[in-house]
């Protein structure tokens, strides 16, 4: 995982900056402190309600707060420089045990934070990103809990769908990131198998809880306690439920995964008896079915074009056939997905095949709509967050 890639989350984080000022130390304490190399002309950020009494610990858990805010934040590489220099990498087990005591009183967010600030100090410290993981998991379950609770219905807004979106994605990088570093770190393989099965990939879901289970019966778990063992004797029948219900949902995949790689004819054929079953309420299984059968409809046309060159192809039965059938597949994702714009967009090109210009029209203007609230939906968190973002101009200070 790279925090210097372009950030998910930083916007989201960037309301808690304001409790800080930033003002740069003066060159005879620098000096005096061995730093100026590291400091010298770079703005440390205080708390606003820290200005007296300043230590060396409190610059540097001040300097990680901001940096685990914005990893790509001006001064960073400074910051860390100067906590390295002053401490070591075990700062990043402090700033660990900080995270988890905030996220025990429900401050997730600074939570986050904090071990986003660990993983900077120590890029290798596996529990970093297994603790990321876990408060970012925390962050998009309070999200989704608070909104639930504030409405009638299962439905979330845009933006919270975004935030819980980026915190999810978020945290399943973590998690794999912590199960490369630490392969016997069997609690993330439990978490990352949740955080694939979240994201419909239920192949994935299944290999990582299987490892998940095998570790789980490893060298460490003799040397539990009596406690310890039945909470993971517990995870480990939970998991094992888990995978008998992955059973039909990897079979699933498997016939995604078949209409991804061309082989059309098979996909449908696999996933079509599942339209008749409790399954049939999930979108992207109409959607990869329209898919084969869009792709079918192509394979035909470009067949009659090549024999008979002048032909139209929207008079050919096998070619309409098989785009009436991807028709009736989008239209099903839509009463599932009613805002799904890449159904939308397949049926714009599916009903000017067949000459239906009416609802060429009707597909066009949704799409129109659904963009339109989109960007209003991404501008008011903009400007939210510019509005979020206010820091006051650094001043010397001795």
């Amino acid at each position: 995982m790279d925090l210097n890639r372009t950030d998910r989350i930083g916007e989201l984080l960037t309301d808690y900056l304001k409790d800080f000022l930033f003002d740069e130390l003066s060159e005879d304490y620098l000096k005096k402190a061995g730093v100026y190399d590291i400091l010298k002309d770079v703005p440390v950020p205080i708390r606003r309600t820290e200005m007296t009494g300043l230590t060396v610990l409190k610059i540097a858990l001040n300097m990680a707060f901001v940096i685990g805010c914005d990893p790509n934040f001006k001064y960073r590489d400074n910051y860390v420089q100067y906590i390295l220099k002053n401490f070591d990498k075990r700062f990043s087990d402090g700033l660990l045990a900080q995270g988890m005591d905030r996220a025990e009183k429900g401050g997730f967010e600074e939570s986050v934070i904090d071990f986003r600030a660990a993983i900077l100090v120590d890029p290798d410290n596996a529990k970093a990103y297994y603790c990321y993981g876990r408060g970012l998991k925390d962050c998009y379950e309070k999200l989704l809990s608070d909104e639930q609770d504030l409405t009638s219905g299962v439905r979330y807004s845009s933006e919270t769908e975004d935030k819980a979106g980026r915190y999810k994605a978020e945290s399943l990088e973590a998690f794999e990131v912590a199960t490369i570093k630490d392969p016997d770190m069997a609690d993330a393989y439990y978490y990352l198998g949740y955080a694939y099965l979240n994201m419909g990939l239920y192949v994935k879901a299944k290999l990582t809880w299987e490892t998940y289970v095998k570790l789980s019966r490893g060298d460490a778990y003799e040397k539990l306690s009596d406690k310890a063992k039945r909470s993971v004797d517990d995870s480990v029948k939970e998991i094992r439920q888990r995978l008998e219900q992955l059973e039909e949902p990897v079979k699933i995949e498997e016939g995604y995964n078949m209409i991804l790689s061309g082989k059309f004819e098979d996909g449908i054929r696999k996933l079509r008896p599942y339209t008749e079953t409790e399954f049939k309420s999930w979108w992207p299984l109409w959607f990869y079915l329209g898919t084969a059968y869009r792709e079918l409809a192509q394979q035909s046309r470009d067949e009659l074009l090549k024999a008979e060159p002048g032909a139209d192809p929207s008079k050919d039965e096998v070619v309409a056939a098989a785009s009436e059938e991807a028709v009736k597949c989008y239209l099903e994702v839509l009463k599932l997905s009613p805002s799904n714009k890449d159904a939308m967009e397949e049926l714009v090109k599916l009903y000017r095949f067949l000459g239906n210009e009416e609802k060429v029209r009707k597909y066009e203007t949704k799409l129109k709509i659904v963009a339109e609230n989109a960007e209003a939906d991404r501008e008011q968190m903009r400007n939210q967050m510019q509005r979020n973002a206010g820091i006051a101009k650094p001043n010397k200070m001795n």
